[in-house]
């Protein structure tokens, strides 16, 4: 799944910088943000780009979403150029996060080098500098979004209540354990080959002999637990699952899921409770149960922090509104007859264009106003 999530994520990221068909008018300026401005191209990438992910999202009502969200095209395009001159005027760059967020990528589509994310990127159709231009873009508005806006919203206790009560029955929930592992897999030697060339298969004192040792260890590891060591700290050191990156997380099961034998034993525990080396297929598993929730409806407490979750996002979209249209009087915005800013303020100012003796005259009034002459 996370594998999925980054792959769309890459293809999303991609797609704003994919190259102009042969039939679009190339680098017609449709919109003047500042001193930046916004070409037909991008709008027409940006309307595509819109479409395809509502006919994946929504694909029975696609053409009437689309039809109602397409009038935002060039507002979205606009709200961007304002946020990025925003996180320039902050000093905002991203470099850190760019390194740090394309690592996480690379890392979860299972990709062993940069290089190979270079080529994932270009095999979608872009450049892999236009790739993390547009990731960078991302994060510096995501960073202004929260630092300019995000920042200023505040929560009380009482719409958090509020919010509790009138939201009661969607929080109903199953029970639910959150497990950790640390699995000590057997080690059997190195396999000897037969005169065929063909390796053998170990023998059963080598079988035997290897899961002696494994039970061992994993004894070994129980006794630093019951001493006070990391449960994490021990799983990244000592596991051999696939969590042991994680540091043996494996996050929520509910009942039903797990063996009847595992079930019974984990529902019955309390978080923070380890069990000891359990005997699988696999090895020997130390199972640590991290987190159990009781079925019901949590306690305002206990849900606190998604109502805050809820609230924030309640508040961001309205906020943001706002502060873009604050963004939008203080710049000089204009675009083409034929296009429409649907985030535009009666506020805003057109930019003025003159001709040098237009200029020449002005500078002349107001010198005489000032008496110089």
């Amino acid at each position: 799944m996370k594998k999925m999530k980054f792959a769309l994520l890459l293809s999303t990221v991609v797609c704003a910088a994919l190259p102009l068909t042969a039939d679009t008018v190339v680098e017609e300026i449709i919109a003047r943000v500042n001193n930046e401005i916004i070409t037909r191209s991008e709008y027409i990438r940006s309307r595509d780009q819109l479409k395809q992910e509502i006919q994946q999202q929504e694909p029975n009502d696609a053409d009437r979403v689309f039809a109602e969200k397409q009038r935002d095209v060039l507002r979205d395009l606009i709200d961007q150029q304002l946020l990025l001159q925003k996180g320039k005027d902050l000093g905002i760059t991203g470099d850190t996060e760019l390194i740090k967020r394309l690592d996480e990528m690379r890392k979860q589509m299972n990709l062993s080098t940069m290089e190979e994310l270079e080529k994932a990127a270009e095999a979608q159709g872009a450049s892999y500098e236009e790739f993390k231009q547009n990731l960078r873009n991302q994060i510096i508005t995501q960073r202004v979004i929260g630092q300019e806006v995000g920042s200023k919203l505040a929560m009380n206790k009482e719409e958090e209540q509020r919010f509790y009560n009138e939201h009661k029955s969607e929080m109903m929930r199953p029970e639910e354990v959150r497990l950790s592992e640390i699995l000590i897999a057997p080690k059997t030697p190195n396999a000897t080959t037969g005169p065929d060339g063909k390796p053998l298969p170990p023998t059963q004192e080598e079988t035997d002999a290897a899961l002696a040792a494994a039970q061992g260890e994993a004894q070994d590891i129980l006794t630093q637990l019951q001493k006070g060591a990391s449960f994490e700290d021990l799983a990244k050191k000592n596991s051999d699952g696939p969590s042991a990156k994680d540091g043996g997380d494996l996050s929520y099961f509910k009942r039903g899921v797990l063996a009847k034998e595992l079930e019974d034993k984990v529902f019955a525990m309390k978080a923070g409770d380890i069990t000891d080396g359990i005997r699988t297929k696999q090895g020997f598993v130390i199972l640590k149960v991290t987190e159990h929730q009781m079925a019901g409806i949590p306690t305002l407490k206990e849900a606190e922090p998604r109502i805050q979750d809820a609230l924030y996002m309640q508040k961001l979209q309205p906020a943001l509104r706002a502060y873009l249209t604050k963004l939008r009087e203080d710049a000089y915005i204009d675009y083409k007859a034929g296009y429409v800013d649907s985030g535009a303020s009666a506020k805003q100012t057109k930019p003025v264009e003159t001709t040098a003796k237009e200029t020449s005259a002005k500078k002349l009034k107001k010198k005489k106003k000032l008496g110089v002459f």
